[in-house]
């Protein structure tokens, strides 16, 4: 109880200092209320995660009771595109779960001869990062960190630097595409960047990152690397690796892949069917998911209501779209341009120094709490940079990059982080201490924002 009583009056004393020192230089009464109401869901979320939703609901019913909003412009800042797109591609990956699609994908990859323990972080790191950008994170971790824990448990070695190499793979691979990561859609229904920008500009660096982090990898694990080295030529490989993961039968196998590359097809070229037919941006993006989830529903419909209710985590979508409402008072409010002139102001128009300034918040934040809040509260303040007439691109990849990539340094800094910690104290009944994750993922978390930093600054594609 004392630690709960400290909590709360450490976050009540926070959002009352922001809230006073927004008075004290300049915003109006508003904007310095929607800073402390946003401050206090924010650290909320922080210091009370299982209750972020509960402080959602009550910000949010502040903002309009005070009039700081009004329910047109919620629904307005809802952004209830992006939670239906999130809704339609939930519904595809729960049926492509039940299919076994990811579960074969993995078991065919997974029958290497000659394995090695060097090849098999390649496997691993390589695996991960295409999953992370082909579906999102979350599948992606739950399927990789089966198949490493089923390889592990044969080889008797111990799996937690494996699942570690997992996890900081997929965070990096989630950067890569706009589905990897609930960030990417936020950012590219925000911005104006389509899937096509993403493939050609994203993907690069991102391929870079994980070839850069396998090499880590491979010479942080060097001893755990030679266990398993030593225990793969005593055990054999090729056997087992076979049989490792069990595929669920299903005869439909070809037509849920031919469905899921269909519908990544059309995302993928959403930008050039929406001009082609003069529809509004994001249009096609939308619509896409929504029609595939809806013809799975109607081929599947004794597990319809199954996919609904079970695959679209509800809880989290919720609380995006309440955090998506406090995010936008802040632009409503007017406070977002006036943080944005003050920056401007600070760094002198820079570009680059900007663009450095949101890289490394972005990824610093990112370490400390969920790279979808960081992102929710910055997304307004890069609208207001537009609306001041500065030249945003470079500012949206920093704010994605240093999202993603900032995950890896601790161990609450993804949702895939997480998830994949459970799965390991589930299964194996394993704990990874703070300190045994916290220096190869600030080591890789540090190096891999340097080369996106690079990248940005020298680089004039980016800008």
């Amino acid at each position: 109880m004392k630690k709960i009583a400290l909590k709360l009056v450490l976050l009540l004393s926070i959002s009352f200092f922001l809230w006073f020192f927004a008075n004290r230089i300049g915003m109006d009464h508003a904007q310095a209320l929607s800073i402390a109401i946003f401050s206090v869901s924010i650290l909320g979320t922080l210091f009370f995660w299982d209750f972020r939703l509960s402080f959602a609901f009550v910000g949010t019913a502040v903002l309009l009771i005070t009039k700081t909003i009004d329910i047109e412009h919620l629904l307005e800042f809802s952004s209830l595109d992006v939670i239906l797109f999130l809704v339609g591609m939930m519904v595809i990956m729960g049926r492509l779960k039940d299919a076994g699609v990811f579960a074969w994908i993995v078991s065919v990859i997974l029958r290497i001869p000659r394995l090695t323990g060097r090849r098999f972080i390649f496997i691993v790191a390589i695996l991960s990062g295409i999953f992370a950008g082909a579906v999102d994170e979350v599948t992606s971790i739950i399927f990789m960190a089966a198949a490493v824990l089923e390889i592990c448990d044969y080889f008797e070695v111990n799996p937690t630097p494996f699942i570690i190499i997992s996890v900081l793979s997929t965070n990096i691979g989630s950067a890569a595409t706009v589905l990897g990561n609930p960030i990417g859609i936020l950012i590219a229904s925000k911005s104006g960047l389509t899937f096509e920008d993403f493939i050609i500009k994203a993907m690069p660096i991102s391929a870079i990152c994980l070839l850069v982090t396998a090499g880590m990898l491979i010479f942080w694990y060097k001893k755990p690397i030679a266990l398993l080295d030593k225990n793969i030529k005593e055990l054999g490989a090729n056997d087992i690796l076979t049989k490792l993961i069990s595929v669920p039968a299903d005869k439909r196998l070809k037509i849920n892949l031919s469905i899921f590359f269909i519908t990544l097809i059309f995302i993928s070229l959403h930008h050039r069917i929406e001009v082609l037919l003069g529809l509004a941006p994001n249009t096609v993006l939308l619509a896409v998911p929504l029609i595939s989830s809806g013809l799975i529903m109607v081929w599947k419909r004794n597990k319809a209501r199954k996919y609904i209710e079970k695959d679209v985590e509800w809880w989290t979508l919720i609380f995006f779209l309440l955090l998506f409402v406090q995010a936008g008072t802040l632009k409503y409010t007017g406070t977002t341009v006036f943080i944005a002139d003050k920056l401007i102001k600070l760094t002198g128009e820079n570009l680059n120094i900007l663009t450095s300034v949101i890289l490394w918040i972005s990824a610093l934040g990112s370490s400390m709490f969920d790279n979808v809040v960081l992102v929710a509260a910055f997304i307004p303040v890069l609208q207001g940079f537009q609306a001041l007439d500065i030249t945003t691109h470079s500012l949206w990849w920093a704010l994605l990059f240093g999202g993603c990539l900032g995950g890896n340094i601790t161990l609450i800094g993804s949702t895939a982080n997480i998830v994949a910690l459970g799965i390991l104290e589930k299964e194996r009944n394993v704990r990874i201490i703070f300190f045994s994750w916290f220096w190869v993922g600030l080591s890789v978390g540090l190096v891999t924002t340097c080369i996106v930093w690079a990248a940005l600054i020298l680089v004039p594609f980016y800008k």
